[in-house]
């Protein structure tokens, strides 16, 4: 049994407690939250567990094996430095920070205490992205060429992040999941519309050193509600589109192929049009997966798939895509 104090109970928060609250082998001890009229309802839904509005109440508590951050994003560096510094296993929301070097940091601390440090990458845990994961790594779409990306709604407009810090580390997470690797450039380019300073929608491009390429948008300022990744390999094409109920992967058997040494151009690339299968899925919920994920490797002492280097890297391309921006929609090189 693991021992949880969740940290940030509104917006996303109020789902970590409802599953940390629900788990088997985890026990929910403290929510804890500057809003006090956020914790009396908390407090109603769970009244068997204790609230308070005092981090350093949460950091005392021997009892708490692990702190779960789920505060403003300006929050997560300071609140999850300070747990594994109290000696307790962290579970940091994404993104992981929003400095480079602050994630280089917690990723030495946890290193140096022996402490489990997981950051929040949902996408990671979703049944749906798992079986991209498997259609790629058992070669079913042939060597993959490319992917983008699209996640995208009309709100939540936010004034403290831009919608690459809000929206994309879902995508980046992903990207660098399912290519297991890490881009060598970013290249990004995007319009403040709406707030100056704090971009509305977000176009980056990242290249591979293997010539693949993942493109994502990310925009809160859309009249289309979009969450599509689409794959294109040698050999076939799948779609992922979160936004369907169900059936919510399409694998196309459809492929351009190139006869090698061939001078005639009209019979060098001929087009394969296949059928389209949509294979089961079963429709786990993905936040109950990564929690349960959490507290299987506190309690075993197993390293978390997005750990804290999984993070890191993530920050990485998101302060690189930043820099980008700033120069114009420059390629930085990581």
């Amino acid at each position: 049994m693991v021992t949880v104090a969740v940290v940030g109970a509104g917006g996303w928060g109020k789902n970590l407690v409802r599953n940390f609250a629900g788990l088997p082998n985890s026990r929910l001890k403290t929510i804890c939250d500057l809003n006090e009229q956020l914790l009396a309802k908390q407090q109603a839904a769970w009244p068997d567990v204790g609230t308070t509005t005092s981090f350093a109440d949460v950091l005392a508590d021997a009892e708490i094996d692990a702190v779960v951050v789920a505060t403003t994003a300006s929050t997560h560096f300071d609140l999850a430095r300070q747990a594994l510094e109290a000696g307790k296993h962290v579970y940091v929301e994404k993104p992981m920070t929003l400095a480079v070097e602050d994630a280089e940091a917690l990723v030495a601390a946890a290193d140096t205490a022996g402490l489990t440090l997981m950051v929040g990458h949902l996408l990671e845990y979703h049944p749906c992205v798992l079986k991209l994961k498997e259609l790629i790594d058992a070669g079913e779409l042939g060597r993959l060429y490319y992917a983008y990306m699209h996640r995208l709604n009309l709100g939540v407009v936010r004034k403290d992040e831009n919608a690459w810090w809000s929206l994309a580390p879902h995508d980046v997470s992903v990207a660098l999941f399912l290519l297991g690797a890490e881009p060598a450039t970013v290249t990004s380019q995007g319009q403040a519309y709406l707030r100056q300073g704090v971009e509305d929608v977000v176009f980056t491009q990242l290249k591979f050193a293997d010539g693949r390429m993942v493109n994502i948008h990310v925009s809160w300022l859309d009249p289309h509600k979009m969450r599509k990744i689409t794959l294109v390999g040698t050999d076939r094409m799948v779609t992922f589109d979160d936004m369907e109920a169900t059936e919510k992967i399409r694998v196309y058997d459809k492929a351009a192929n190139v006869k090698a040494g061939s001078v005639d151009y009209a019979d060098a690339i001929t087009l394969r049009q296949g059928d389209i299968k949509i294979p089961f899925v079963k429709g786990d919920e993905p936040l109950r997966i990564e929690c349960q994920h959490f507290i299987d490797c506190v309690a075993n002492g197993r390293t978390p798939r997005s750990d804290g280097r999984d993070g890191l890297r993530v920050v990485r391309v998101l302060d690189a895509a930043t820099r980008s921006l700033k120069a114009g929609g420059a390629p930085v090189a990581l």
